[in-house]
């Protein structure tokens, strides 16, 4: 179920000390590319409870699924992506080539998943992104500081009115 809007207090709690992690790689996204949000909230009981998808124009930079005190960030990469990343493997750490070693190659490409306690991937998930679109906002915000502690489900215009300072009225 698609839902408009989730407070950032509450995703900060559940993430816990995951939270800064969280904060950097939004935080990262929203400056560098001018995306729609969607937030998923489904059944709580179930593993793929809380999501939050960057898209445009129908299709997905990331997923990033939000756990007690962690959350995954789901990277898909197509078949011209996946000739990218090898052509520049090197770039990526050992744990980056081995998540996209272990990955199955699906009909729409392999799924990446990482799991994110800390800010250690954030770097490698960044570069990722590059190889799948690149960075499309024109008008750069200051700085990525503090992008990533917008409340989630934003629209593109209402997360680049924010982060731009303008007035939203």
């Amino acid at each position: 179920m698609k839902n408009a809007t989730k407070p950032y207090s509450e995703v900060k709690e559940k993430l816990g000390k995951a939270s800064s992690a969280w904060e950097k790689l939004t935080g990262q996204i929203r400056f560098h590319y001018e995306m729609d949000e969607l937030w998923y909230e489904g059944n709580p009981n179930h593993k793929h409870h809380s999501n939050l998808s960057f898209k445009r124009g129908g299709k997905t930079l990331i997923t990033l699924c939000i756990r007690e005190d962690y959350f995954i960030a789901v990277v898909v990469m197509g078949k011209a992506e996946r000739e990218k990343f090898e052509e520049r493997r090197e770039q990526f750490g050992a744990e980056v080539c081995k998540e996209y070693d272990g990955a199955e190659v699906l009909h729409d490409g392999k799924w990446l998943g990482f799991y994110l306690r800390d800010e250690t991937l954030i770097d490698d998930i960044i570069r990722l992104l590059e190889i799948k679109r690149k960075p499309n906002r024109k008008i750069m915000p200051k700085s990525p500081e503090g992008c990533g502690c917008l409340d989630i489900g934003l629209s593109c215009d209402e997360i680049t009115k924010i982060i731009l300072g303008e007035d939203s009225q």
